[in-house]
């Protein structure tokens, strides 16, 4: 087959396995409905996924591509910019510490998720020109915990199930 047709079919799959994980995701009721925002990140499993059983391009363009799409089905610009910033790091410090190789899925799949909440306070602190979201960091960071921990066990368990690299 040729590889061009391959890379945009793989990359149709598994943008399509994001999204459905999005509207997934918006199906289930709010985890602490006190405190806006705070959800898994359930396709963030396929980013993880794609960063050890692909590469980090594969990871790059679905997730920004994800992102575009769910915001034009189901959101608005304003959640773009923040899910945007909280990708962008998030990808960043995912694919260094993988590089590095010093963290397992989980470890990496925790500092994604953390990394993830900090460039949305970031975004937020600038476009509300407010530096006091910055103490909503502390209930981010707790929840990021523990959506890193999930994502990062579900996406360990995918790979598990995929020993090799996808071609």
């Amino acid at each position: 087959m040729n590889n061009k047709i391959k890379t945009i079919t793989f990359t149709g799959i598994f943008t399509a396995l994001a999204i459905i994980l999005a509207y997934v995701e918006l199906l289930i009721p709010p985890l602490f409905p006190s405190l806006p925002g705070i959800k898994m990140g359930l396709p963030n499993i396929i980013i993880v996924f794609l960063l050890y059983r692909k590469d980090a391009t594969s990871a790059i363009f679905v997730s920004l591509i994800r992102i575009l799409l769910v915001t034009m089905l189901f959101s608005n610009a304003m959640a773009f910019l923040y899910s945007l910033a909280g990708a962008v790091l998030s990808l960043l410090i995912m694919i260094l510490l993988r590089k590095l190789n010093l963290l397992s899925v989980v470890g990496v799949s925790i500092a994604g998720a953390v990394a993830h909440n900090i460039g949305q306070i970031l975004m937020a602190m600038l476009l509300l020109d407010s530096s006091e979201l910055g103490f909503y960091l502390i209930a981010l960071v707790f929840s990021g915990i523990i959506a890193g921990v999930f994502v990062g066990l579900c996406g360990a368990l995918l790979i598990k199930k995929f020993p090799s690299k996808l071609h």
